[in-house]
């Protein structure tokens, strides 16, 4: 497919120390389970204005600072905030956080990035699918501590096909690519 009739997903994040990062791969990957799309991977540092104006959607990560979202990535929203305002209404968006553990503030800096991105008109999800036995991504993904743990990992992956498969529906018009096609299809 020529890269015109495709989604373009960008996952941008900060990392203090890695776990974002890591964190953004994991999404990068689930974003890339469905083919049709192109998918970039940047830090804030590596990202302009160019990149959130070429994306239909976007996950975006931060770690967790102090309960909220950390200086760097709110300070890379302020700044290119001239350039963006009123011109990207209406791509999709998601969020994702890393902090040193549970109960830290993660699933507020996810509500905080989300709040960010519906300023700038971001339409905003969460994941009502589990990834693992008691583990969700209802206002993004969220990792702690060190661990690196499966059920993070799965949370992220699912966190990134979801905005695929709402790329696919929203941008492409694949109707097959709805979260609850099949659910759909079976009660016909």
């Amino acid at each position: 497919m020529e890269e015109s009739s495709v989604a373009k997903i960008l996952v941008l994040y900060h990392s203090n120390s890695g776990r974002t990062k890591n964190m953004a791969q994991w999404v990068a990957q689930g974003a890339s389970s469905l083919n049709e799309h192109t998918v970039r991977t940047l830090s804030i540092e590596q990202a302009t204005v160019n990149d959130i104006d070429w994306c239909d959607g976007i996950s975006v990560g931060s770690p967790t600072n102090l309960g909220a979202v950390a200086w760097q990535m709110k300070q890379f929203w302020d700044n290119i905030s001239h350039d963006l305002w009123g011109k990207i209404d209406g791509k999709i968006a998601c969020s994702f956080s890393s902090a040193g553990s549970y109960g830290g503030g993660n699933e507020l800096t996810c509500l905080n990035l989300l709040i960010i991105l519906m300023n700038f008109g971001f339409l905003t999800f969460g994941v009502t699918d589990y990834a693992a036995e008691a583990f969700s991504s209802h206002y993004g993904a969220i990792a702690a501590g060190e661990s690196n743990s499966q059920e993070e990992q799965a949370a992220c992956i699912l966190l990134g096909k979801r905005l695929a498969q709402w790329c696919a529906y929203y941008v492409n018009g694949q109707d097959e690519h709805h979260p609850r096609y099949e659910c759909k299809v079976e009660a016909v």
